[in-house]
């Protein structure tokens, strides 16, 4: 009896992350949140329900699978947007210098929490956001370096806000400089954190500015992989000198290998192709409303107003330095 009472709050948990999630997108379709986009929807949802009605406590086990699980089959889901062929055979350069913007994420953010004193785990996520690939790394990294839930909440919040904002100003400051369409894409592939908002800014592109910017992008989100393991390593070496003990891998990034690969070796038909792309937006807005429950508003305001000037600050330096580089390709 226990058990199936249990069951049923554990699906219906699930169920109430579905509902929301559902809501959220349908939210976008409206003319400003289609561009906040619904990821960050369902977060501030999150945020509202628990500070308005209080934390569904009976519901937990089921939000919290959300939150955790689905997210990482998410990611492991997110594999099917790579194509490693493509991107090792023309992405090369792109992959050069999607390096040169990880070290230079990481590093100001290194600074800058040094300068402002605050929320490690927040700027080394938000470090991984803006050089990688938004919240798909920021919930990546989460899990490798176990950071609090509110805290991956609040840098995804973050991150999707402001990237937001740094796409729309993208489609205002592109026409002043008068750049051509390819120098666009790269420009914005290679500066803007989410696939989403490079699709945003790239809309004004020709399709060969587009494809630019795509595969700029996503020769950063292939970067994912090598970083993810390079941050278990160094963390599993500090871990194994402090303690002597293991660090947990979190095995679903080889499962996000194993379908990176499989897609790009055999051709996924367009339609179940774009099925998987719909499911893993759903799990993922799914997995916001879990994180956006878990965030008190004392923790927003004790712990985001610094984070979020460091990430404006790099966000903007980072969009001058990659327009630069991007015109002289």
């Amino acid at each position: 009896m226990i058990n199936k009472y249990f069951n049923r709050l554990f699906i219906s948990g699930i169920l109430f992350t579905l509902v929301i999630a559902i809501l959220s997108i349908l939210l976008t379709q409206l003319p400003i949140l289609s561009s906040v986009g619904a990821l960050a929807v369902a977060l501030l949802i999150g945020v509202i329900y628990r500070q308005s009605l209080g934390y569904p406590e009976p519901l937990r086990p089921g939000i919290t699978f959300s939150a955790k699980k689905l997210l990482r089959f998410a990611i492991v889901l997110y594999g099917f947007k790579l194509n490693l062929q493509l991107i090792l055979n023309d992405g090369w350069v792109m992959i050069l210098l999607g390096i040169g913007v990880i070290l230079f994420s990481f590093a100001m953010m290194h600074l800058l929490n040094k300068y402002f004193k605050t929320n490690s785990s927040i700027m080394f996520l938000l470090a991984a956001g803006t050089g990688i690939c938004g919240a798909a790394a920021i919930s990546a990294v989460s899990s490798i370096i176990k950071a609090k839930e509110e805290d991956t909440a609040i840098s995804i919040g973050l991150i999707s806000v402001v990237g937001t904002v740094f796409a729309l100003s993208y489609t205002f400051i592109g026409p002043l400089f008068d750049m051509n369409d390819i120098t666009y894409g790269i420009w914005s592939g290679l500066s803007l954190h989410e696939i989403a908002q490079v699709v945003l800014a790239g809309g004004s592109a020709n399709d060969e500015g587009m494809a630019m910017a795509l595969l700029s992008k996503l020769s950063r989100v292939f970067l994912l992989i090598p970083v993810s393991f390079l941050i278990m390593y160094f963390i599993s070496r500090r871990k194994h000198q402090k303690t002597g003990g293991k660090v947990d891998i979190p095995y679903f990034l080889f499962f996000f290998v194993f379908v990176a690969v499989v897609n790009s070796f055999i051709a996924i038909p367009h339609n179940l192709s774009a099925a998987i792309d719909q499911l893993t937006t759903l799990l993922m807005v799914m997995a916001m409303v879990g994180l956006g429950l878990s965030v008190p508003l004392k923790s927003i305001r004790e712990k985001a107003l610094k984070p979020l000037y460091a990430l404006v600050i790099t966000s903007v330096l980072l969009s001058i330095i990659t327009f630069y580089v991007a015109s002289v390709i």
